[in-house]
């Protein structure tokens, strides 16, 4: 099935708009981290501190999305025959320095442009200090260097896990000097952590006599006149440099280089594939107890295929998951293309619908029960008995009279009343009622039967708490309507007589694929501004709010899939580039992207702490008058420099050990503050002040910074605690109350 080229679709610049402006958002994030009350706030406090910046960055998209050029379509690929023959995964990006680049100059122009933009991005983000700029600049003059695509690789060669391969051509020499001069200042840890440089770059003489290093993990570059070649080891390096220099092409030849080779015929911007029966032929033969995966038909997968393209400013991505043969078993389950009269009662104003054809629910009931006593005949035991007490055969009594047709519609969530309706397809309608019936026999609460202009509803009042939740149905033109309330059942009715509905709407009918894919298996129709403020109400309430505020108009999301013989397919596709798509997108990033950086700054505090219990221990011994440092500032050093004291020790950083980090203040350090108090006593013999314990405590400046705080005595232990900031220093007993954290355990942003 490929009739993608007829879809009729704007051209979009989503890669590097939406990369932009979620760095807009976390830069937003990012720049109020300030030790004060504001912190608590920072979304807020952005928007009524400069007006008009959302509006800003609506600007900003429009015109990167105007002014951007990007990459054309590739109909073939010269790096996808050079591969390994054994490749079992498959990645090709076209080369984006260009259109970054462009993007960045849009950016720096808006900035000289759009005074609330510069205002706030130099008096809350960059702050004097180099923002992302110059590393954008950088990667363009890499970019310089490569061809028009770059391809990832996994070959497995005999191994059971794949060898990574990156494959570019090179456009001009002077790469190797160019990578050399990057990596300088570069951190001396590989990417397991152990110490080593990062990178390695070789030419091929170099490649001859390299050796491996054994327990690194080094990203290994190969820059030859050609091609510039990366991978995590040399042994992999060498095999392909050899493949190369013999002018091997079995790939191209191999069922599964074909596929792929196919996929570019209509061309492409991206594609990503996997060879799933070659990853589960590694895997070997099941255990006869553990034979699910072949059950449910997903043993026969064959290849899993994702493209993105680009068609005379059309944009479209697809998935496709294939199979050796006929589906069957769950793989089957999604029914073949046809209409959909759900639709019918669904809102237009629906923030979410989900619609799906299965085949029949009597046979999907009978391969549950055949996968649940494949391992264990007493699988669906429950069941039977509770078939036995409420007097029911489940098959034929319900499933067998539902016609496989279902929607799902929400159109508010917000508790304590979200709206949703459920549209269910009914073969047989006096028979499921008789079914209902004999449920509600042996329920405590009774539906409520009434008649309105010839429609009879039911209504079910359920006790919950302090309030009470209706439930109402209704049998209607061989459908279920069910919904959060009686209103919202008479307004569906009313929608699908009137021809009011969602599948009348414009937005939904402009949505809608044309010609042969107008027919679908299932689909996702949704608000991305709704969307992307529900996503964002948990990381941040203020963020959520900003997006519900958002009041320019914005396209709904449109995915639909495709159920055939031997394979499903999705579609997805926008009809226009637009806010709401960039919000959907910064949604699912920025809440992960905290997340990240949360779990950085407790990290980066725990390991504070312990390079503080070091320096008590060494200042002990240095000033065994003095016993412990009272403060942080004492384990520092001084305002003027000079030698180590014991009021200045210079055994810490001098972030946290200034002249103003006394005992019991506050003294900040990526998104953590601070405080260390000692336990000091007078010797009678020697009338000095000796101090024998001490507490050190590290409190997030904010919730958006940190989750859990840190504190640690004389006895070098890690306790921790979640919770809100403090702000008062707690005592040593208060410390050694806290839980103890494992150094193991040490992985605390949820």
């Amino acid at each position: 099935m490929r009739h993608l080229h007829t879809l009729q679709l704007p051209r979009i610049s989503v890669l590097v708009t939406n990369s932009l402006v979620i760095l807009l958002c976390l830069a937003f994030a990012n720049g109020q981290t300030a030790g004060n009350d504001e912190a608590a706030a920072p979304f807020a406090q952005n928007m009524n501190k400069y007006p008009g910046l959302f509006p800003a960055f609506g600007r900003l998209i429009e015109k990167i999305q105007h002014d951007v050029s990007f990459p054309s379509p590739r109909r073939e690929s010269r790096l996808l025959p050079l591969l390994p023959e054994s490749t079992v995964f498959y990645a090709a990006i076209p080369n984006y320095g260009d259109a970054s680049h462009r993007a960045l100059a849009i950016f720096q122009q808006e900035l000289k442009q759009s005074a609330v933009l510069h205002d706030w991005w130099y008096g809350e983000v960059a702050k004097g200090e180099p923002g992302p700029e110059p590393y954008l600049e950088q990667f363009y003059q890499f970019s310089q260097y490569l061809g028009d695509e770059i391809v990832v690789s996994g070959s497995t060669d005999g191994v059971r896990d794949p060898r990574l391969l990156i494959l570019a051509e090179l456009r001009k020499p002077g790469l190797k000097e160019f990578l050399q001069r990057s990596i300088k200042g570069l951190p001396l840890k590989d990417l397991s952590g152990s110490t080593g440089s990062p990178v390695r770059v070789l030419d091929v003489r170099e490649l001859a006599t390299a050796k491996d290093t054994a327990g690194q993990h080094n990203l290994v570059l190969l820059v030859r006149s050609d091609f510039v070649i990366a991978a995590l080891d040399v042994p992999t390096l060498r095999a392909f440099n050899t493949q190369l220099d013999r002018k091997t092409r079995q790939f191209a030849s191999t069922p599964f280089g074909q596929r792929l080779a196919h996929a570019y015929d209509d061309s492409v911007t991206v594609l990503g594939a996997a060879d799933l029966q070659s990853i589960l032929k590694q895997i070997g033969p099941l255990p006869q107890n553990q034979q699910v995966l072949q059950r449910t038909g997903f043993a026969d997968s064959k290849y899993a295929i994702w493209d993105h393209t680009t068609v005379a400013g059309q944009s479209i991505s697809q998935m496709e998951l294939s199979f050796v043969g006929p589906r069957h078993g769950v793989a089957s389950w999604l029914a073949a293309p046809g209409p959909m009269g759900s639709l019918e009662f669904a809102s237009p104003k629906a923030i979410l619908v989900v619609t799906t054809l299965l085949k029949d629910p009597a046979q999907i009931f009978d391969d549950v029960r055949d996968l649940s006593t494949a391992s264990n005949p007493n699988g669906f035991a429950a069941v039977e008995q509770t078939e036995r007490g409420l007097n029911l055969d489940l098959k034929p009594d319900l499933f067998s009279l539902l016609g496989g047709e279902i929607t799902l519609e929400m159109d508010r969530l917000t508790p304590p009343n979200p709206a949703w309706r459920i549209i269910l397809k009914v073969k047989d309608a006096s028979h499921l009622q008789a079914t209902l019936n004999t449920l509600f026999a042996q329920a405590p609460v009774k539906p409520q039967q009434y008649q309105r202009d010839g429609q009879t509803y039911y209504a079910l009042h359920i006790p919950s708490g302090q309030r009470t939740q209706e439930i109402a149905y209704a049998f209607t033109d061989g459908y279920l309507v069910v919904a959060s309330s009686q209103d919202s059942v008479e307004e569906a009715i009313r929608m699908r007589h009137d021809g009011n509905s969602l599948a009348k709407s414009a937005q939904f009918l402009a949505a809608i694929p044309p010609g042969p894919l107008s027919q679908m298996s299932a689909l996702l129709y949704e608000d991305p501004v709704a969307i992307a403020a529900l996503s964002m109400q948990r990381a941040s309430p203020e963020m959520a709010e900003m997006f519900s505020q958002q009041t320019t108009a914005t396209s709904p999301v449109l995915i639909s899939a495709y159920g055939e013989e031997n394979a499903i397919r999705e579609v997805s596709r926008n009809p226009g580039f637009d806010a709401g798509a960039t919000l959907v997108v910064a949604a699912i990033a920025i809440p992960n992207l905290l997340r990240a950086r949360i779990a950085a700054n407790e990290a980066s505090a725990a390991s504070n702490i312990r390079t503080a219990n070091t320096a008590q221990v060494s200042y002990a011994a240095s000033y065994p008058e003095r016993g412990f440092a009272r403060s942080l500032s004492a384990l520092g050093s001084g305002p003027l420099g000079g030698n180590p004291s014991p009021d200045h020790a210079m055994m810490i950083d001098s972030t946290l050990g200034n002249e103003n980090c006394t005992a019991g203040a506050w003294c900040e350090k990526s998104g953590f503050r601070f405080s260390m108090t000692a336990v000091c006593k007078i010797k009678v013999k020697t009338k000095t002040k000796t101090c024998e314990d001490y507490v050190i405590v590290a409190t997030p400046v904010s919730s958006s910074t940190g989750l859990n705080n840190f504190c640690s005595t004389s006895d070098a232990n890690l306790h921790a605690i979640s919770g809100p900031p403090l702000t008062t220093p707690i005592s040593v007993a208060e410390c050694q109350s806290w839980p103890m954290l494992q150094e193991s355990n040490l992985s605390l942003a949820k």
